[in-house]
């Protein structure tokens, strides 16, 4: 019976087999290509083209030593070039780990534990930081956390990076009846915790945005696509707070408090903001938006520390709602 640890080296790529090679020189272990060949489970001219690669293209001082029987470095090795990872580096490896958690749920998940995997696989073994007191000084965490269907998420990642047609059943916000729509998917975003589907709407014939947890259905039709070189989601979403934008374009001023003014001061909400200091600490937010809807409910969070200044939409759209807030509560 083959050794199980064997059959799972067999399937190992070209730079796990090149670990290999190097901690058994760096161990002293006077491996031979033959003897190397076997263990790895491939052929010997396989195990000469990695010895080859890491003499000639990292200038490793490996030598065969026929006194010693096998392959031995003949000068000083601290380490593989292209495996070297400084502390710092795990640590930032670590962090990009942890704030992957907004992708539980989707296809990403699945696929971004796979990378993390290869990657820890792939650590010289001179490595002896203790991940575990790390993850436990650094968490990211998410409240209101998307009910994602993952097999929707799937087509629709499969639909975006194929340029496969797509049809959608989509319930819209207070609607009960899901409507079928022929879409081309563009592009998939996560913003602000949220995932969006920006897609080519062939009832409205034009871009729209889709949010995929609305979606009840979703199928190819068998098409292929050709994304419209015109769209950019960066041009898109210019004038948006969030995803929402329109055709009008507002001069929003917003004005907060001195007890939250340093909030406001520590972020960039908007890449046209501008902020003003005003005589008693308060301070002054300006910004050029497409769209109302979601500035507004931003507003309202703020908890009356927020002032709208203009425009004149926007100032009577936030007294009513907060008219209505005053009257459900009195309820």
């Amino acid at each position: 019976m083959a050794d199980a640890s064997k059959t799972t080296l067999h399937a190992r790529p070209a730079l796990e087999r090149i670990m290999r090679i190097h901690q058994a020189v760096l161990n002293g272990e006077r491996p031979t290509a033959t003897g190397l060949a076997r263990e790895l489970e491939v052929d010997r001219r396989t195990i000469t083209r990695d010895i080859t690669f890491m003499r000639d293209r990292w200038e490793l001082p490996l030598e065969y030593n026929p006194s010693r029987g096998g392959f031995v470095y003949t000068g000083p090795v601290d380490a593989m070039p292209g495996a070297v990872i400084t502390e710092g580096e795990l640590f930032s490896v670590l962090i990009a780990e942890k704030s992957l958690q907004q992708y539980r749920g989707t296809v990403f998940e699945r696929q971004l534990k796979r990378a993390f995997d290869k990657i820890a696989d792939m650590m010289p073994e001179s490595v002896t930081i203790n991940l575990d007191d790390w993850g436990q000084s650094v968490t990211f965490r998410n409240t209101g956390i998307p009910k994602q269907d993952i097999d929707i998420f799937d087509i629709l990642a499969r639909g975006v990076t194929q340029q496969r047609q797509m049809e959608i059943s989509y319930r819209k916000p207070r609607v009960k009846k899901a409507e079928k729509r022929i879409v081309d998917p563009h592009h998939l975003a996560c913003i602000d915790g949220e995932w969006y589907l920006f897609a080519f709407d062939h009832k409205r014939r034009d871009m729209r945005v889709f949010k995929p947890i609305r979606m009840e259905e979703v199928s190819m039709t068998g098409e292929t696509f050709e994304r419209r070189k015109s769209f950019s989601l960066e041009k898109y979403l210019s004038g948006a707070f969030g995803v929402f934008t329109g055709g009008q374009l507002f001069d929003v001023v917003i004005r907060f408090s001195p007890d939250v003014a340093d909030y406001i001061r520590e972020k960039e909400w908007h890449e046209s903001q501008k902020l003003k200091e005003i005589k008693g600490g308060e301070v002054e937010l300006r910004m050029q938006l497409t769209s109302l809807v979601e500035i507004q409910r931003w507003i309202m969070g703020w908890s009356g520390e927020a002032r709208v200044i203009q425009p004149p939409e926007l100032v009577r759209s936030v007294r009513k709602a907060g008219q209505l807030l005053e009257k459900n509560h009195k309820l």
